[in-house]
């Protein structure tokens, strides 16, 4: 089997084995912090943190444009400055727990995706969202980890490969996106901007 097949075959195993349940729980998540006027706060390391950076620019365009009430999402590793400020002072692993104690409120969302589950900054940063009572998500591969177990909506994606682990991980978002503006916007396309009738 060549190195394409075999790829192509373990996504295919990975999106077949996730727990549907999970992601409706995401979803349900999703939908009550925008109902509440929540921000959702999302990070990670390396790929992980692009992950984050992703959704976060699709919530605030894509799943937000026609809307009166718009989605706050924030991706915690896209400002540097602050990032690197806080790793050359603190530490490493307060990169993502300091900047939630300036915004953080009990009806926001706050997701940390790490494959492993197991990064020290994402497993801080979960930790201190859960004593301050606001929701959280924990988007992983691999085993789960710790943050599997600690945050409110685990969504845990059963593959041993971090590549694919970050493939799945986009698709779940996506998946987020698609529900909330079909939620929101319907079949209205004034409300779904250009890009529609860019791709016709």
């Amino acid at each position: 089997m060549s190195k394409t097949d075999w790829y192509i075959d373990l996504v295919k195993q990975a999106l077949d084995d996730l727990n549907r349940e999970e992601i409706d729980n995401l979803i349900e998540a999703f939908y009550t912090t925008y109902q509440n006027g929540g921000n959702i706060y999302t990070f990670g390391n390396g790929g992980s943190g692009a992950s984050a950076s992703h959704a976060a620019g699709d919530f605030l365009k894509g799943a937000s444009y026609g809307l009166d009430q718009r989605f706050k999402m924030i991706c915690l590793n896209d400002n540097l400055p602050s990032m690197m400020a806080i790793a050359n002072d603190i530490g490493w692993d307060d990169i993502f727990v300091e900047p939630l104690k300036n915004f953080l409120s009990e009806k926001d969302l706050v997701i940390g995706i790490s494959g492993s589950g197991n990064s020290k900054n994402v497993v801080k940063a979960i930790d201190y969202a859960n004593a301050k009572g606001a929701t959280t998500v924990a988007l992983t591969g691999f085993k789960g980890g710790k943050i599997n177990e600690m945050a409110n909506v685990p969504v845990h994606v059963p593959v041993m490969d971090m590549e694919v682990t970050e493939d799945i991980h986009m698709v779940i978002f996506n998946i987020v996106k698609k529900e909330m503006m079909s939620r929101l916007m319907g079949d209205n396309p004034s409300m779904r901007g250009t890009y529609d009738e860019r791709v016709k």
